[in-house]
């Protein structure tokens, strides 16, 4: 389809472009940028008047419940959440049920997803066998089948030695090891450790099982040469040990998710089951750091962390609660939220959902590459038109995901995604 985007505000932080002008689209790609080929003719027109003309948003952690737990999300509904939130790229964890250890499995999810022609998704392989953390899967063959990396989810390895040699054949054929911080023995609480936890009477989780864990792939990765992803830090003292690796050179990234970014312990308030999540929300001070990180560029990405859980998982005791939220259709407004609030330029907010995100996934994409979370002439046409100005108040009910659950129920954010194209097809429009 060719479309035409007129009088909208074109916005790009990987180029500095920032202007209002039109952009025409032909055959999947954005064929003019700032001016309309000669000759172009429309099939339909868009008036952007009033919003921002963006790259799609790219999500590095979005669980899409299948195949394995479809009473939680569909890949058509979660699918649908993504587009509707802005998201054009999305990268899925490998523990579904069968988990992805298999190229066949891996194929069919993305064969199943393209077929819904919504948004793009790319899946991470199991790093070891079944996440049992005992025999490693077979990589080359996973990433042939289209996985962009290789991660055991939130499930642990139990042995350094298993890590190790994963690292090891990774760097071999320059793969990136996606990795949550948590040792295996102090994670197992459903709280951050403090103040909080104990007057509740819940098991803490320790800032200790981020960091030991931490100091553990560090270490690895010295000696091993591996590229390694960090999902989901949690801790101010995170913070401190990632800054001290990347000042040193080693080859990690990082990100955070929207709710370690806005919220702290305090949220859980009288066992709010919305609040159960993992890694789990900390104190004031971890909150400010991770903020901090992300605006200055330590922290590369933020995600959604998006996770649907039935109802029945959480009306029940908090320490029994399934952990996780939604938040595919939050995370554009989050960022603006933060850069609104906090003073961070609007450009970088829209990096760390955008190119900077995208920069994560490096030589996996393909020939993706080049313009993933970006807008150029002869790119992909992945774009989010959305109106900054609207607010909305978030309603679990609301949302198209099968998650109803999320702390942020009942807060008032900014921006409303209005359009929604993925290689130059409109894949939502808002109401």
């Amino acid at each position: 389809m060719k479309l035409r985007i007129d009088n909208g505000r074109v916005l790009d932080p990987a180029t500095g472009l920032d202007q209002v002008c039109s952009l025409a689209v032909a055959a999947g790609r954005i064929v003019g940028l700032g001016r309309i080929p000669e000759g172009f003719t429309p099939a339909r027109i868009i008036d952007a008047r009033g919003c921002l003309v963006l790259p799609g948003l790219v999500d590095l952690a979005a669980r899409l419940r299948e195949p394995g737990h479809e009473h939680e999300g569909m890949l058509e509904s979660e699918m649908g959440a993504a587009a509707a939130g802005g998201v054009t790229s999305l990268v899925c964890p490998p523990d579904t049920d069968p988990v992805l250890d298999e190229p066949g499995l891996v194929e069919m999810l993305k064969f199943r997803a393209e077929k819904l022609h919504q948004s793009r998704l790319f899946p991470l392989g199991a790093l070891t066998r079944g996440l049992k953390g005992e025999v490693l899967t077979e990589m080359v063959e996973l990433t042939e089948s289209g996985c962009v990396g290789f991660a055991q989810a939130d499930v642990p390895l139990p042995s350094n030695q298993v890590l190790q040699r994963a690292l090891q054949y990774a760097a071999t054929f320059g793969y990136t090891v996606w990795l949550r911080p948590q040792e295996l023995s102090l994670g197992k609480g459903v709280a951050a450790s403090g103040a909080m936890a104990t007057r509740l009477g819940l098991s803490g989780v320790p800032v200790a099982a981020e960091t030991i864990a931490l100091q553990t792939i560090f270490d690895l990765v010295r000696a091993t040469g591996a590229r390694v992803h960090l999902c989901r830090l949690s801790s101010g003292a995170g913070v401190q040990l990632l800054r001290a690796a990347r000042a040193e050179g080693l080859a990690v990234s990082a990100d955070v998710s929207i709710n370690s970014l806005m919220f702290t312990d305090e949220a859980i308030g009288y066992f709010d089951s919305r609040a159960r999540l993992v890694p789990p929300l900390r104190q004031e001070a971890d909150r400010a750091a991770l903020a901090a990180a992300l605006a200055d560029g330590c922290i590369d990405a933020l995600v959604s962390d998006h996770t649907p859980v039935v109802e029945d998982a959480k009306v029940v005791p908090f320490g029994e609660a399934e952990p996780g939220a939604t938040g595919l259709e939050l995370l554009l407004s989050v960022a603006l939220h933060w850069a609104g609030t906090q003073q961070v330029p609007l450009a970088r907010a829209l990096a760390v959902v955008g190119s900077s995100a995208a920069g994560v996934l490096g030589n996996a994409l393909g020939t993706l590459q080049a313009s993933m979370g970006r807008l150029a002439e002869g790119g992909v046409a992945d774009l989010c038109i959305v109106d900054p100005q609207a607010r909305w108040s978030v309603a679990g009910a609301r949302l198209v995901s099968q998650g109803r659950h999320t702390p942020f129920e009942g807060q008032t954010l900014p921006g409303r995604v209005r359009w929604t194209i993925v290689g130059g097809q409109v894949a939502y429009e808002g109401r």
